[in-house]
């Protein structure tokens, strides 16, 4: 069967005031019908440009881009009606309903009559979006809106279908949803659809049937996942890990020779070994040899070509701040007029702890976290921050927080620097302190070189520097980190965490909310949350032993995570 869409020689060069941006160089790749192709890469890598090509929404600056035989700089209209594209954030208009998103989308297809009907309401009953035709966009959890958007994508059948990033911010239990649904429409169209899946989620490329690795818009790779792996046979391997200075042991295994990677997976350290590498001694413990996922294979190609970061400088020890909990929620209550958001939860996190908050999207985990910053006053029960109450003191307690939004809070317009002048200003810095602390931040998060360019032009790995080193001019006790790396590729992850590490061990006390359960394993404790109460606390470890059973031997942490709140359901 003939291709659905070729790219030849493909390249994109964007111009900008600093001079000429080269997005991809000579990309020559095919796309099949039939199977799921996946395209992956570090941030900045070029991956939404080639989506944006297959769609015809650019024009090349050289080669060409086929779909259905239509070259797209002179006959994309032939093939637009056969092209569904769902881009990042989903692409929905969110004043409008549930209902006017689809029949919008469905003019826009020329979709008419009886099968028009047939179609939207076949989707809405797949999707399981039927209740909430009449809901706003706006008002629908991450995955509702992460459905609605592939529904929109999907309503003309489409023969290649291109999905940016689809899963980025939901929950485990939603992304397996949105494969289960893709993969249904792929049998619906016996073998004539194929999907281009953009992710920064490497267990998803790994259930691609090929996948093109991009690096600074060049093609490494196009292989199907098991080629992509041939050569990391033999060099992966885990320990276990000790119940105490895990991030101690974390450290001292990047530093051994040959190690190329070491991510914690549960109560082992996975390594990454170079090509002729042996394997670890028995310093830290005992290796046994394990197959290589695609994540694997992706630092394995990476590593090499990606400027290697000098590892972050200590941060400075906080001086001792007694023996109570430094958050505390005790019988949190949040109501939105009739509707219990958050109902009775309470937990508490000593100094020096990573604690997360997980929960489906919806469950009320970020309206938990949002009391306990102060950003939203409680219905009923206390928030305690740093030993002040949010409701009597909540101005004596901000001063003592830092806080990362999942947007990363910046203001696109200003340069880095003068971002972190505004807030340094913001959080009460004054004049030699401000100059001494952005200093800092240049240093600590390798900023200086970037210090005159706008936030909006970073790469994504940079503004999420940016960020971070922006909530800890004040050098605060306490650190909220709301979906710190959604979207972020796994280099950049990584060198994240390792700056996270070191602050707990420095005494700062961190609260994240993720969706992404890699990331919750940097955690020392958790907290899963789902309907508005809390229904498990406690170590990665024993949330997965939890739900081990012969059926499920050795389950992840996203395996312990759907247990648990489908349990709790």
């Amino acid at each position: 069967m003939s291709a659905l869409a070729a790219l030849h020689g493909l390249s994109h060069v964007f111009p900008s005031p600093t001079g000429p941006v080269t997005a991809l160089r000579g990309i020559t790749a095919q796309i099949q019908p039939g199977v799921i192709t996946g395209v992956v890469g570090p941030d900045g890598a070029g991956k939404t440009t080639l989506l944006r090509h297959l769609a015809g929404l650019l024009r090349p600056s050289a080669g060409r881009v086929d779909v259905f035989g239509h070259d797209m700089a002179r006959e994309a209209a032939q093939a637009y009606p056969q092209i569904g594209y769902m881009p990042q954030r989903f692409g929905l208009y969110e004043d409008l309903t549930v209902a006017e998103n689809l029949s919008l989308f469905a003019d826009l297809h020329g979709l008419t009559g009886a099968a028009r009907d047939a179609r939207a309401g076949m989707l809405l009953e797949f999707t399981n979006l039927a209740p909430f035709t009449a809901r706003l966009a706006s008002a629908l959890s991450g995955g509702m809106k992460q459905k609605l958007g592939l529904a929109c994508a999907l309503l003309a059948r489409p023969r290649l279908l291109l999905l940016d990033e689809p899963s980025v911010g939901v929950d485990p239990a939603s992304r397996r949803e949105l494969w289960r649904i893709v993969e249904r429409m792929m049998e619906e169209a016996k073998g004539d659809m194929g999907v281009v899946w953009a992710t920064s989620y490497l267990d998803e490329a790994g259930r691609c049937a090929s996948v093109l690795l991009l690096h600074q818009g060049e093609l490494l790779s196009a292989a199907p996942p098991a080629e992509f792996l041939a050569p990391l046979q033999g060099r992966v391997c885990r320990i276990a890990l000790p119940g105490q200075n895990r991030r101690a042991t974390v450290t001292k295994a990047k530093t051994l020779p040959g190690v190329l990677d070491a991510l914690v997976q549960g109560d082992t350290l996975r390594l990454v070994l170079a090509p002729g590498a042996a394997l670890p001694d028995s310093a830290l413990g005992t290796p046994e040899l394990v197959p290589p996922c695609f994540e694997d294979g992706f630092i394995d190609r990476l590593v090499s070509l990606s400027p290697q970061a000098a590892p972050p400088p200590a941060a400075p020890a906080l001086p001792p701040q007694g023996d109570g909990p430094v958050i505390e929620a005790r019988h949190l209550i949040r109501r939105f007029g009739n509707f219990t958001a958050v109902d009775d939860v309470s937990f508490s996190i000593p100094r020096g702890e990573i604690f997360g908050l997980l929960g489906p999207n919806g469950a009320g985990k970020s309206t938990t976290f949002r009391m306990l910053c102060g950003l939203l006053r409680p219905s009923g029960g206390t928030a305690h921050v740093a030993g002040a109450d949010l409701l009597t003191a909540a101005a004596a307690a901000r001063q003592k927080l830092g806080y990362m939004a999942q947007k990363f809070s910046l203001y696109g317009e200003l340069t880095v620097r003068q971002n972190l002048d505004f807030f340094a200003r913001a959080y009460g810095l004054r004049r030699a302190a401000r100059r001494a602390a952005i200093q800092d931040a240049y240093a600590q998060f390798e900023l200086e070189d970037v210090a005159e360019s706008t936030a909006a032009a970073l790469p994504l790995g940079v503004k999420q520097r940016l960020s971070l080193a922006a909530a800890l001019l004040h050098q605060p006790e306490i650190l909220f980190l709301d979906e710190p790396t959604s979207g972020v590729d796994p280099l950049n992850r990584r060198a994240f965490w390792a700056r996270i590490g070191q602050l707990a061990d420095a005494g700062v006390t961190i609260l994240v909310t993720s969706h992404f359960m890699d990331e919750a394993e940097y955690c020392d404790r958790l907290a899963i949350i789902n309907a508005g109460r809390v229904v498990v606390t406690g170590t990665p470890a024993a949330l997965r032993a939890r739900v081990r059973s012969e059926k499920l031997p050795d389950p992840t942490l996203e395996d312990a995570f759907i247990a648990l709140v489908g349990g709790a359901a």
